[in-house]
């Protein structure tokens, strides 16, 4: 529940933020406010349909390489991790790696623990850079740091970085 302060009093509303995903690397994020909780829900539903991006990830269970993110006062750390390990994260995170597919990870979460900056700072990490690297907002607002906010490396980055192909050792 939320509320709008007027110079009358407070006009209250309800605030939905809802997480879809396949599991198998499809995932996104929708919010959305209105009087009734149902319409919300229905609206932040709708939104995060709209809003599904794909996760690059290791073997169809982890995360590539260790990656940290920064929104407002959260900050998050993501790592990869063997067979078997599980997830072992803040809930929010949780939720969000289990709908993306991501059966192997750990993370840390510093700073805020509000579970709409965890879940912004996530899905900015996860996901590729949502503006061209070093623009601006669009309105005259500041350039962005090129190394901020660029997303998960891709297999082929990971790749052309080492020097060498990557090769799934696992046998089914």
């Amino acid at each position: 529940r939320v509320a709008q302060q007027t110079g009358k009093g407070k006009i209250h509303s309800m605030y939905v933020l809802v997480v879809v995903g396949d599991g198998r690397g499809l995932v996104g994020y929708g919010e959305a406010k209105d009087e009734e909780v149902p319409v919300a829900k229905e609206k932040a539903l709708a939104k995060a349909l709209r809003s599904l991006d794909t996760v690059a990830r290791f073997e169809d269970r982890t995360v590539w390489s260790e990656i940290e993110g920064k929104f407002g006062a959260t900050k998050v750390i993501l790592r990869p991790r063997p067979v078997g390990f599980g997830l072992r994260c803040n809930p929010n995170v949780h939720q969000v790696l289990k709908a993306a597919g991501i059966k192997d990870a750990s993370a840390k979460v510093w700073g805020s623990r509000n579970p709409l900056g965890v879940v912004k700072c996530l899905f900015r990490m996860l996901t590729a850079g949502n503006a061209p690297l070093g623009m601006g907002d669009g309105v005259g607002g500041p350039g962005r740091r090129l190394d901020k906010g660029s997303g998960l490396r891709t297999k082929e980055a990971v790749e052309r970085d080492r020097g060498r192909k990557l090769v799934d050792l696992r046998t089914l």
